[in-house]
């Protein structure tokens, strides 16, 4: 028998309740699969700021290293919003850990399930086939340089009253992109053997040099897979007039977090999407929405991303192919019998089968 280490960060808001259903699911898994997982939960977030001041305590720092894999619910809500710059934040404990895990690769996937097709807000035949892999860097860019805010008085001789000023460096490395680069053409030599690189290379030096390492990689190792280049406004434009023709998309941090929350909504719920952050080391999974504060502790949360994310966990991280598939089987064949939380009914729901956390968790295991 297999055993696995698992860090568990329930987070905020909604958080304990879905990471509740995931690790129903993995104990499903385990039972089916001779396989055990062991659990350890930290406090990260809003709750740590609240139990040690801090978002990303040292101790959960030591049980995510020690564990084969981290399994993250949600971060944030307004109890802790600031615009302080001093001010602990709770975002601050999600962009640690992926640093100090050295995770710098993102996967999320954007799928449709066939009987969502019409929660989409495009029509259904622009989502009709859509199945794309973002592919975004994470440890880099604009979120991790240099800033700062200061007063400014204005030059002698210029007109103009004097205020604040405030600067964000965006920089990459050689290494860092290069990386990536290789991430993204492994991933799609499993696929369909397309990447799109996404920067703005018109404009900015960091994305004339992402484009050239990029087709230095591709050139040099990967010459199989197609290779296309696409500036970010029109990336923005073409994932809505034909998300079905990506294949791999890989960009710079900024860049894949604003393109990865707009290709969220072709699939019309982020309730129903993973993601997976990787490195060299153990890898951190998570939904792609965030904490909902609004409805947590009511017990109608969504907990598919959560499942899902434990399945790309059973893919990336313990190399459980046929447990991965078997999740997603499971939770296809929930949705096909038309079983919905409140985030993803329609009005041609009946109202028996719209349901809450645990019992729409329960399903998932039902089928498994």
């Amino acid at each position: 028998m297999n055993t696995y280490k698992i860090c568990l960060l329930p987070g905020d808001g909604i958080g304990p309740e879905i990471i509740a259903e995931g690790v129903k699911v993995l104990n499903a898994v385990g039972a089916k699969y001779d396989t055990a997982f062991e659990y350890a939960d930290a406090l990260i977030g809003g709750a740590a700021i609240d139990v040690t001041g801090e978002p990303l305590p040292q101790a959960t720092l030591e049980a995510a290293r020690a564990s084969d894999a981290v399994l993250l619910a949600a971060v944030g809500g307004p109890k802790w919003d600031t615009t302080d710059p001093n001010a602990p934040r709770p975002e601050q404990g999600l962009l640690g850990i992926r640093k100090e895990l050295g995770l710098y690769t993102n996967l999320r996937p954007v799928q449709i399930f066939n009987a969502l097709a019409d929660a989409s807000t495009l029509r259904p035949e622009i989502v009709d086939g859509v199945d794309m892999m973002i592919v975004r860097e994470l440890t880099g860019g604009l979120y991790f340089g240099r800033r700062e805010r200061f007063y400014d008085e204005p030059a002698a001789g210029v007109d103009g009253a004097p205020g604040q000023r405030a600067y964000d460096t965006l920089e990459y490395s050689e290494y860092e992109i290069e990386r990536i680069a290789r991430q993204a053409f492994e991933i799609a030599r499993k696929r369909r053997g397309k990447v799109t690189s996404v920067d703005k290379a018109n404009v900015l030096e960091t994305s004339r040099l992402w484009r050239e390492i990029v087709h230095r990689v591709h050139d040099e190792a990967y010459a199989d897979v197609q290779l296309e280049d696409l500036l970010v406004d029109n990336t923005a434009m073409q994932l809505i007039n034909r998300p079905a023709d990506f294949d791999v998309v890989v960009t710079e941090n900024m860049f894949g977090d604003i393109l990865s929350d707009e290709a969220a909504q072709i699939t019309g719920s982020l309730g129903m999407l993973a993601s997976a952050s990787l490195g060299d080391g153990v890898a951190l999974y998570e939904p792609s929405h965030g904490s909902a504060p609004d409805i947590a502790g009511r017990g109608i949360a969504n907990p598919l991303a959560q499942i899902l994310s434990v399945e790309m966990m059973l893919r990336y991280s313990f190399d459980m192919a046929d447990a991965a598939d078997d999740i997603r089987r499971a939770v296809t064949e929930v949705l096909d019998e038309g079983w919905r939380t409140g985030d993803i009914k329609d009005a041609e729901t009946p109202a028996d089968h719209v349901v809450g956390t645990e019992r729409m968790g329960d399903l998932v295991v039902a089928h498994l």
